[in-house]
């Protein structure tokens, strides 16, 4: 072979060679992205009788713009279309299928309530469009086999009622207990993974359980009703409105149960503040996420990052209040899948990379909770403290649990 041939075949060898990465250089888009931008759809009761989570997206709408200002992700901005569902499912039907026809999202993310959430469910998997980070520990949201474009993100549920129970087994075994709980599947989830907790030796601890309705303008009723079972424990399984009158109003019966907390309505501002914090003295919940209130994380990097971007971004809204720690940790872990796929930005390699995360550590989560996905286990945080309020803060104790390990 002539030195000219040898250099022509080589030529054509290394053309071969790097053929698939020219390949795999190729960009790729579905419907909501291209060069320039990144559409993501969300709705959220930014009215109602649940408008204290309207916070959430307020506070995602200004991680965003920041993200934005410091060049989006991978060159791309991300145009966050968000809408006023009400808490009303006939109307967050009418918003995500906007938002997909319409607006031509990339995905749905952090669209929040399980009712919410459950209408849109079917039409979301049809139409194969990601329907990521749920804002709802409902326990559904983890079945890759049956629904693979729908993924939760926070401790479900099931898992955190189960945790609860546990610990009221440690701590108050024989005791009665009262549950008051949210009538929709987020509630019967709850007191489900709760029940199970309990295991059947002591199902007959639960004296009385009692549900009420979103639109109920108190709960009033149902505490004296929970108070007249002469129940020692307390287990208050409702959204942030309802737990802050069932608060009040336990202190203003006098009855003073061992009270359980659920995360959801765990925020200080939101909940605990307008209840009284002489009201909520002792109360038990559990966390992953790093609480504002909380004077330990003052010097902590990602704290710090938190409280400048809110600063900056978020200047009107309340510091204290957890679901805007909430809202940077969820978009955090977003960010941070969008940015794996690179530029193949296709609704099927979202997904992909939702179900790769390995022990991702995002700001604001609890040391020691990292975020874990695959292909078969769509539940990214399966871990908690329990903390109990003390003063005007929570107060962290014992070791991180899993619904195993509690």
């Amino acid at each position: 072979m002539t030195k000219l041939n040898r250099r022509a075949f080589a030529a054509g060898s290394a053309a071969l060679v790097f053929a698939p990465a020219i390949v795999r250089a190729q960009k790729k888009y579905d419907p909501g992205a291209s060069d320039t931008e990144i559409r993501l759809g969300h709705t959220n009761p930014y009215s109602g009788p649940l408008s204290a989570y309207g916070v959430i997206g307020k506070a995602e709408t200004a991680y965003w713009q920041a993200v934005n200002d410091k060049g989006g992700i991978n060159g791309r901005k991300v145009n966050f279309i968000t809408y006023d569902d009400g808490y009303s499912p006939p109307k967050t039907v009418e918003m995500v299928r906007k938002l997909v026809e319409d607006d031509k999202v990339l995905a749905i993310f952090q669209l929040l309530g399980t009712p919410t959430n459950t209408v849109v469910h079917k039409y979301l998997n049809q139409k194969k469009v990601p329907q990521l980070f749920v804002a709802t520990g409902a326990s559904k949201w983890g079945d890759p086999k049956n629904f693979p474009w729908t993924m939760g993100w926070q401790p479900d549920y099931a898992t955190e009622g189960g945790i609860y129970a546990k610990h009221i087994l440690a701590q108050h075994k024989g005791e009665k207990i009262a549950v008051l709980w949210q009538n929709d599947d987020s509630g019967k989830d709850y007191v489900a993974g709760f029940m199970k907790g309990l295991g059947k030796d002591n199902e007959k601890m639960v004296v009385a359980s009692v549900s009420y309705e979103v639109t109920d303008p108190t709960v009033d009723s149902q505490i004296i009703q929970l108070k007249n079972s002469g129940a020692t424990v307390f287990f208050n399984d409702a959204a942030p409105k309802a737990a802050a009158q069932a608060i009040r109003k336990v202190a203003d019966l006098g009855w003073k149960p061992a009270h359980y907390l659920t995360n959801v309505s765990a925020s200080v501002t939101s909940v605990l503040k307008p209840a009284g914090f002489d009201a909520s003295q002792g109360i038990i919940t559990a966390a992953y996420l790093k609480d504002p209130t909380d004077p330990q994380w003052a010097t902590a990097p990602d704290f710090i990052e938190w409280k400048a971007w809110m600063a900056k971004y978020h200047p009107t809204a309340n510091p204290s209040d957890s679901f805007n720690a909430y809202a940077y940790a969820v978009c955090a872990t977003m960010h941070d899948c969008l940015k794996r796929c690179g530029d193949e930005l296709t609704r099927e390699n979202l997904m992909k990379q939702a179900a790769s995360m390995k022990r991702l550590v995002v700001p604001m989560l609890l040391p020691g909770i990292t975020i874990n996905t695959s292909a078969t286990d769509y539940y990214p945080i399966q871990a908690v403290r329990l903390q109990r309020f003390k003063g005007e803060t929570w107060d962290l104790f014992g070791d991180v649990l899993s619904n195993e390990s509690a």
